[in-house]
């Protein structure tokens, strides 16, 4: 716990220095308020009465009976691990090289991207959309400056993992659900929204699939408007990546038009010189696995597939070291607690030390990096952040906590840092030190989070899992509400997740039925969800293969239209 400390002294000083020369190069007052606004909130930090009672805080919550040392004193502690640590701990990857030659469909994309065409690019889980996105935004960057490229995400963990922002963080349109006039009056009403409306060069949208087609065609208004031009998006390049058959946008009200996803709106054809597809591949290598999610994921299911998708299927739960894959954070709660105690050891909580504009700290709460990680010797933790990928050490790697290892301290007999230490499943044995998870307004960090990269991995929602590689999963879908998350949670690892069935198995007879269901016309209208028990057998693993598929089969189709 007292590991990150040292971090909420020392990371104003170094900041500091890089906010006194960008006010340097800039004279105009609203940047100068904007940054005297960082510096007030450096200097709180760094001053000797917040450290104190950061010490006093943790303290109360530790199970160490050390006295509080000096501010002085923690900083020299912390600066000696550094040097010490530097060669054996393995350092946050800051490129975004892959370890893999580059396919000519993705060499053509970049050569696009460079002419200043907005593409959008799809594909199924796997085939790499998150790293080519990386190097796209690499690539923007060298092309319109690190200024200019704004990247966003539709929610916090996705801009997390590309150092960006929010969406709606992005345009200061806040959460409410508006018409496209009122999110405009909005944004004028913030003169810093709109000098970064006019500023952007290119602007970059991740996950594109939790984005509702009003909201595109509101933000595609609003950039017209605010940059004063009539060409759509006034002008910007735009890179949107993302796959419409996962996580859909949450909507609360059904609009007249009964538009629901980007793709629908008005704007979309119009937004993008190229739209783009990616084919192969490359989380999983078995064609029948591979042809089970594709029909799954477009609602082209066939007998085989299901048969497949049964074999994998369990009333009982397996491996209790293989990570389970929950709907419901509620259920994802549970079992991490319930684990955690059945343990019984001591636990080391560890305090995320917060920096940044106030109104833009709310954001690291949505972000996967916890404000409270508590740990104990045998927890099962994932690694939420790419350390050293040549060693396994990525994003989605999990592992044990073997123990916690105290900061080397020559002047005390005992230090009351400590970091944990963590066995991982296919990597080594290292100690884990905090990492600075940053949000980031173009190229300006706006605030940032110091917290051990770990989560515990028990148990994980959907949710939080999309995006990633898991090296094994298990799945509990009977409470499934969306059918994106079923999709999302079978295609996290390259080979099959065991799927725990909580409702009567099918029969051979019943998997035809439900085959059938899953190949019915585009045309046909979809029933609604069933909730009575007697249609249960409809269901493999919670899923209702009817209302899914035919949802799917549509959407596939609607898709292919501007894919073509």
């Amino acid at each position: 716990m007292l590991s990150l400390l040292p971090f909420c002294f020392l990371e104003p000083l170094r900041s500091e220095s890089k906010l006194l020369l960008y006010q340097k190069q800039t004279c105009d007052n609203a940047q100068r308020l904007y940054f005297s606004a960082c510096k007030e909130k450096l200097e709180c930090a760094r001053s000797m009465k917040f450290f104190s009672s950061a010490i006093i805080a943790v303290y109360r919550r530790s199970f160490s009976t050390q006295s509080s040392r000096t501010t002085k004193h923690a900083q020299s502690v912390y600066q000696n691990r550094i040097k010490k640590e530097t060669n054996r701990i393995p350092k946050a990857n800051k490129t975004h090289q892959p370890l893999f030659e580059w396919t000519q469909e993705q060499k053509n994309i970049f050569s696009h991207v460079r002419r200043g065409v907005s593409v959008f690019i799809t594909g199924s889980a796997g085939t790499g959309k998150t790293v080519l996105l990386k190097h796209i935004i690499d690539i923007l960057k060298d092309v319109h400056g690190n200024s200019k490229v704004f990247v966003t995400a539709s929610t916090g963990i996705a801009a997390c993992a590309l150092q960006g922002q929010t969406l709606h963080s992005f345009a200061s349109i806040g959460i409410q659900n508006a018409d496209s006039g009122t999110l405009l009056d909005k944004v004028k009403m913030n003169k810093h929204a709109c000098k970064r409306w006019k500023k952007a060069k290119a602007l970059v949208i991740d996950e594109i699939s939790m984005i509702s087609a009003d909201l595109f065609e509101s933000l595609e208004y609003i950039a017209r408007d605010i940059r004063g031009s009539e060409v759509v998006w006034g002008g910007m390049q735009l890179i949107v990546c993302g796959d419409f058959f996962q996580l859909p946008p949450v909507i609360k009200q059904q609009k007249l038009s009964g538009k629901e996803f980007a793709f629908e709106a008005d704007c979309w054809n119009a937004s993008f010189d190229l739209q783009v597809e990616l084919t192969q591949v490359f989380r999983q290598s078995d064609p029948r696995l591979i042809k089970m999610l594709q029909g799954i994921r477009k609602g082209e299911t066939d007998a085989e597939d299901l048969q497949l998708l049964e074999e994998s299927c369990s009333m009982n739960k397996q491996d209790s070291l293989v990570v389970w894959l929950y709907p419901r954070i509620n259920d994802v709660e549970k079992v991490n607690e319930e684990r955690m105690k059945s343990l019984g050891e001591s636990t080391v909580t560890y305090a995320a030390a917060d920096s940044g504009l106030e109104h833009r700290k709310k954001q690291l709460n949505q972000g996967i990096a916890p404000d409270q990680l508590v740990l104990c010797v045998g927890a099962r933790v994932m690694l939420i952040m790419n350390l050293n990928i040549e060693r396994n050490l990525c994003n989605g790697a999990t592992g044990t906590v073997t123990g916690f290892v105290p900061v080397e301290d020559k002047n005390a007999r005992k230090s009351d840092i400590l970091f944990p230490q963590v066995k991982f499943d296919r990597g080594p044995e290292i100690l884990i030190e905090p990492q600075k998870f940053e949000i980031f307004e173009g190229d300006i960090v706006v605030a940032w989070r110091y917290q051990i990269p770990l989560i515990l991995a028990w148990a994980i929602s959907i949710h939080k899992c999309q995006g990633m590689t898991l090296d094994h999963a298990q799945t509990d879908l009977s409470r499934a509400f969306g059918y994106g998350m079923v999709y999302v949670a079978l295609s996290r690892t390259p080979q099959k997740v065991t799927t725990l069935v909580s409702c009567p198995h099918l029969q051979s007879e019943q998997a035809k039925r439900a085959a059938e269901n899953a190949t019915q016309s585009a045309t046909d209208e979809p029933r609604a969800e069933p909730s009575g028990s007697s249609e249960v057998t409809t269901m493999v693993a919670g899923l209702n293969l009817r209302w899914v598929n035919i949802k799917r089969v549509k959407m596939a189709k609607g898709i292919a239209n501007f894919l073509e």
